[in-house]
């Protein structure tokens, strides 16, 4: 039913209708309608700055699978704007809202004004400006359709005000409506094409060495057991991107780990061998393909994706199969004959034990300061059975995506897409989508000090989460690059382009009225996890780690 209302309250009515339960936000922004959200049980979380804000919300969409809001006034947004590349890169359903001056401010050298839209072009798939009471139902209605269809991506609408509120405390009469298909992402999951479908279950019939390749459209779908049944159907190996890690369990019989860049030498392998590869909801980019070097040319190839664009963008004379990747591999496992592929699952297997036995021997040491790998193998003893581990970008990632071993089907991993600092804040948010669950930040000294003062958030809206620090001191993935840039040269000042002095964040972490533990040896991280689980307050476990230390790069076809 129709009602009147200032456009404040039909802003959080609307917010409301689309089942929003968190805003992350920096002042000064939409100041009347965050009051109206008190009034209708949204929570507003007040961060540090704009970019923390956005990763909490993209932290939030990516647990919850609902879209995640941020928000901040205009001269914040162009930090708001660069928060927005890891949502897009991680196909995150975030709705960004700044304020904007209004229209006859534009163009003059208005306080603090830049145009918006250029800084948010390339990192969101719509944006709009509402410049009248009118527009705020039909615009808001329709950034959460564009960001929940299709491929998930960031959106930004440009409020009329220095804080957005030029218009919202006009009144008008307005019938809140909320599409409820847009209320969670994905919002559609479209059939496969029968004939499609039939091409490619023949193409895995005629084939001798299929692998699939879940990624990240496959964990976006939530395709976990129709990609164990396809996969046990057609008897194939199964490797996953560091996006999809949570999509099978570790002792899983046709598992085979982690591929590309930050993968593991044997998944890579499996690709590398195969004479069909079946991308499940995976956009075929660098970091999974080593630079396009693996599948082995003549490789025939499968490629599902909800994004019909995606197929065949990087291989040609590909089977495509545009569709909902979870209803796609339903229908190829329906499809499918099964099979019995037994030598091919053993000669796979071996590179899989191999890896692992080598991988053990860093795992499992007892050196002093610890090796980032022997934290993994605490991790996977120690997470429960319903955790969800944030991981953040770098090292980080490959560590933690490599060498910490999911064991149940409940266990949650994500990660950065690409931006250093990350993981703190969407640990923040993806413990405000699931608070029951426990939520574990793991990453480096130099991801952390990003964004040390939501430490203050997290303790004053009371999101516990668990923070795992590889405290090295130092940018360790750079040092890699700058050695062979210092070849020959002298090494005095090499550290100022890597090296930061020691910190201690466990102190920090209490400065804060947090909890704080510093772990030196690798039987005390047991003791210091089960703490920091236990605390009542948000926790910091600053593990001492070996100065500088590499990640073995995985092996990759030359």
């Amino acid at each position: 039913m129709a009602q009147k209302m200032t456009g404040a309250r039909l802003f959080a009515q609307t917010l409301k209708a689309y089942g929003v339960t968190h805003v992350f936000f920096m002042d000064a922004i939409l100041r009347r309608a965050l009051a109206e959200m008190e009034d209708v049980g949204i929570k507003r979380i007040l961060g540090h700055s704009e970019k923390a804000v956005a990763y909490m919300a993209d932290g939030f969409a990516r647990v919850s699978g609902r879209p995640g809001i941020c928000m901040a006034q205009s001269v914040g947004a162009a930090n708001l704007a660069s928060g927005m590349q890891d949502p897009y890169l991680g196909h995150s359903a975030v709705i960004a809202i700044s304020g904007r001056h209004v229209a006859p401010f534009q163009y003059r050298n208005a306080y603090q004004e830049v145009q918006h839209a250029p800084l948010y072009g390339a990192v969101t798939k719509f944006h709009a400006q509402i410049d009248t009471l009118e527009q705020i139902p039909h615009l808001m209605r329709q950034a959460f359709r564009e960001a929940t269809t299709g491929t998930p991506r960031p959106v930004h609408l440009d409020m009329a005000g220095l804080t957005g509120d030029a218009i919202t405390s006009l009144e008008g009469t307005f019938d809140v409506v909320a599409d409820e298909a847009h209320t969670r992402f994905p919002a559609f999951r479209p059939a496969p094409d029968p004939a499609m479908v039939q091409k490619a279950a023949a193409a895995i019939k005629a084939s001798a060495r299929p692998v699939i390749v879940a990624d990240r459209g496959a964990a976006i779908s939530g395709a976990a057991e129709a990609l164990a049944r396809f996969a046990d159907r057609i008897q194939a190996p199964v490797v996953l991107t560091l996006d999809a890690k949570d999509l099978m369990v570790e002792d899983h019989p046709l598992h085979r780990g982690a591929l590309g860049l930050y993968g593991r030498s044997c998944a890579n392998h499996v690709v590398a061998e195969a004479d069909l590869v079946i991308y499940a909801g995976c956009n075929t980019g660098d970091h999974t393909t080593a630079n396009w070097q693996m599948p082995k040319n003549g490789a025939a190839i499968i490629q599902i994706d909800l994004d019909p664009v995606e197929i065949g963008r990087n291989y040609s004379r590909v089977i495509g199969i545009q569709s909902d990747v979870r209803a796609a591999l339903e229908a190829l496992a329906a499809a499918a004959s099964a099979a019995k592929r037994d030598d091919w699952l053993a000669h796979t297997m071996k590179f899989v034990t191999e890896w692992r036995a080598e991988a053990e021997k860093a795992r499992t040491s007892d050196e002093v300061p610890l090796r980032p790998e022997r934290i993994c193998s605490e991790l996977t003893e120690l997470l429960p059975k319903d955790a969800i581990l944030v991981a953040d970008t770098g090292y980080a990632a490959l560590w933690s995506g490599t060498l910490v071993y999911l064991r149940h089907p409940t266990q949650r991993y994500i990660r950065a897409a690409g931006s250093l600092g990350w993981s703190f804040p969407a640990s923040l948010g993806a413990k405000c989508a699931a608070p029951e669950r426990p939520v574990i930040c793991f990453c480096g000294d130099g991801g952390f000090f990003y964004h040390l003062p939501e430490l203050e958030t997290a303790r004053r809206r009371g999101i516990k989460t668990v923070t795992v620090v590889n405290n090295n001191h130092s940018l360790g993935q750079g040092l890699r690059n700058l050695n062979i840039a210092y070849q020959g040269r002298d090494q005095t000042h090499k550290g100022e382009c890597f090296e930061f002095l020691p910190t201690d964040f466990a102190s920090v972490a209490k400065s804060f009225g947090c909890f704080g533990v510093t772990v030196e040896k690798p039987q005390d991280f047991r003791k210091a996890f089960e703490a920091a689980m236990a605390s009542d307050v948000p926790a910091v476990i600053d593990v001492k780690t070996v100065f500088g230390h590499q990640a073995p790069m995985a092996w990759v076809p030359s």
